[in-house]
């Protein structure tokens, strides 16, 4: 690779989404201007996720449900070449099909080669210039259509019985996914998706176990089985055999690697199902969970599970982000998980030990009937919380009196309480239509909140917003009826019926602001430096009429943002007062808004930079399209 690359999606193998290229600085960058914007209308994309990769002068992601692979001119954005796997009942019944991240990359023998992995679970290897599957490269699939060589059927590598048309039967359970996989050191590592789990009402489900594979033949290499059996590490974590049956606890947030350690670095979900786990009592390792493996062998190197038993849907939703610190004048290299629960997550990335000590602090007990919770929760010490957690009285709005007796109000029907605060069945016994909980798995960091960070200074920049939960539990059999095609056999006792969400007070957020922001945090000393709001406050709140009169501070706008940093800036999206899509620009150090740039389109989940023909481009993803940015001239 060379200087001004962007070879992952996440802009190298640590995660940080960090580039050294200069050429655009606080003095020109409101001086960019739009380059090109790519159409992708042709391929439908709902989530506007897919992040380009940058390698000789291409861009190269997927797009639509198909997870077309498209190659682009990264000069013009003419589109150079497509491919796309045929179509079966396994990419049909895909709840991931329109969640695909983008691609992986890797040279080898002096060839350019890059990695799809499908919402049908197929990993596919394809030929960079010409976008055709690479000979030798894994074999053939008994499908119509499906090429000769350069494809590997993932689920022949899962120890389940399948169909490779149909895929596992869905009374067993079903795998998918969403994020690219990860290539380091001749070795390509993919993880997985699950099927939603608040739309799950019955517990089997396969195990999303991680697979890796020889990077020039498709070779199998090794499987790290998530779900502990007998013998295995974990085991105990498993209190009745629900481990034989059910699973989940799947991989869909992009990994990590540091190569010179031979790492990867894998962020997991929450088991089987969501918000109801009292078939499978016990803390349920690796769910939820950062687990560092040996890419060679695939063995445990070590493990930190981040919730026990979790059953608020505080999957894993970020990379885990390598960066080397210094800490009371001890050189650590470190690696750092941002969560939902709004907690950062910082531990030594060869030893596992943490950073800072992270204590394991009382919760609240179940508040559904068969549910047996973990008693403690882990709670770093360092850094601080960087979002709300838990509910109180204190953090509802309070731009006037009226709307602070009126939120009091709204909330009288909830049953509020500290950070893990359970769900709530409907036909309880305490007077509460529902339980709220904050953050909830909109809250904190979630899927388009991209943490970044810059490894000369060590500090983390990490995009948030206020958000609380609210699932009203029923009994699982009115949930299964509703199901067209449920997934696993035996029904739970209880299931999702309804989500309630934040209620909101005559239109307005019901908590204080800001509602979204960034917070930039010293990984050396794990003490917050600044934080900012995330664009600018929305219209519908500075024209309320319950407002008129009040001077009302930047609330930001709600969204989280996409971010990147650069040697000389911290770039990141957000909107206007009235909407209006922008790409920022800010002091690294001071939070210093320098300018902005107002984009062609409302941008989701990614930015890139690279350097091409002498000019620095910056790309941004939004719906059906790719915006790119460059000076002038």
């Amino acid at each position: 690779m060379t200087e001004g690359d962007w070879a992952f999606i996440t802009g190298n193998s640590y995660g940080q989404r960090y580039s050294t290229l200069d050429q655009v600085n606080a003095d020109n960058f409101e001086q960019l201007e739009v380059a090109w914007v790519w159409d992708g209308s042709a391929f439908p994309n709902v989530n506007a996720r897919a992040t380009p990769i940058y390698v000789k002068g291409k861009l190269i992601s997927v797009a639509g449900e198909r997870r077309h692979v498209v190659a682009t001119d990264a000069g013009t954005g003419e589109t150079l070449w497509s491919w796309v796997e045929p179509e079966t009942f396994r990419w049909e019944y895909s709840m991931r099909k329109n969640h695909g991240k983008g691609v992986a990359y890797a040279n080898v023998d002096g060839r350019d080669v890059i990695y799809v992995v499908t919402p049908a679970f197929f990993l596919h290897a394809l030929d960079a210039e010409t976008g055709q599957p690479i000979e030798g490269f894994g074999g053939s699939v008994p499908i119509e259509g499906f090429p000769e060589t350069g494809t590997v059927d993932l689920l022949a590598h899962l120890g389940h019985e399948y169909d490779p048309e149909k895929g596992i039967p869905l009374e067993v359970g079903y795998i998918t996914s969403s994020s690219p996989a990860i290539v380091v050191n001749g070795v390509i590592v993919v993880g997985n998706s699950a099927e939603q789990g608040y739309n799950q009402s019955r517990q089997e489900m396969v195990p999303g176990d991680i697979l890796a594979f020889d990077a020039r033949t498709g070779a199998f290499k090794w499987k790290f089985d998530v779900l502990p059996g007998p013998g295995e590490f974990g085991h105990d974590t498993w209190e009745n055999d629900a481990w034989q049956w059910t699973g989940d606890i799947s991989s869909w947030a992009p990994l990590s690697a540091d190569p010179e350690l031979g790492i990867v670095y894998i962020p997991t979900n929450g088991a089987t199902a969501d918000f109801w786990g009292g078939f499978r009592p016990g803390d349920n390792l690796f769910s939820t969970s950062l687990i560092a493996l040996d890419v060679q062998t695939g063995e445990r190197v070590w493990h930190y599970q981040l919730v026990h038993h979790d059953i608020w849907n505080y999957d894993t939703p970020q990379v885990p982000l390598l960066m080397d610190v210094t800490v009371d004048g001890e050189d650590i290299p470190a690696v750092i998980q941002v969560t939902k629960q709004a907690f950062v997550y910082a531990f030594n990335r060869k030893t596992g030990e943490p950073i800072w000590p992270i204590e394991e602090k009382p919760v609240p007990a179940a508040y559904m009937p068969g549910e047996k919770l973990s008693e403690t929760q882990p709670h770093p010490t360092r850094p601080a919380p960087y979002e709300l957690q838990g509910l109180t009285e204190d953090d509802l709005i309070d731009f006037t009196p009226e709307l602070r007796l009126a939120a009091i109000e709204a909330l009288e029907s909830y049953q509020i309480g500290p950070l893990f605060n359970p769900p709530l069945h409907r036909d309880n016994d305490i007077g509460k239509t529902s339980s709220l909980w904050c953050p909830g798995d909109v809250g904190g960091t979630n899927i388009d909140g991209t943490p970044a960070a810059d490894p000369t200074t060590g500090i983390l920049y990490v995009t948030s917003q206020k958000g609380c939960s609210s699932r009203i539990m029923i009994p699982g059999h009115e949930r299964d009826a509703r199901e067209e095609r449920p997934t696993g056999r035996v029904i739970n006792d209880f299931a999702v019926g309804s989500s309630r969400g934040t209620p909101r007070v005559h239109g307005l957020p019901i908590f204080k602001p800001p509602y979204s922001k960034i917070t930039a945090i010293d990984m050396n000393t794990g003490e917050h430096l600044w934080w900012i709001p995330v664009g600018d406050t929305p219209d519908r709140v500075l024209n309320s009429a319950f407002v008129k009169g009040v001077d009302i501070p930047n609330t930001g706008t709600g969204r989280q943002a996409a971010q990147i940093v650069t040697a000389t800036l911290l770039i990141h999206t957000g909107n206007g007062s009235d909407g209006t899509p922008f790409l920022y620009a800010v002091d690294k150090a001071t939070g210093e808004r320098l300018g902005k740039v107002e984009l062609p389109g409302n941008p989701r989940y990614g930015i890139i930079t690279y350097m091409h023909e002498g000019k620095q481009y910056f790309v941004v993803q939004a719906a059906n399209m790719l915006m790119a940015l460059r000076l002038p001239g």
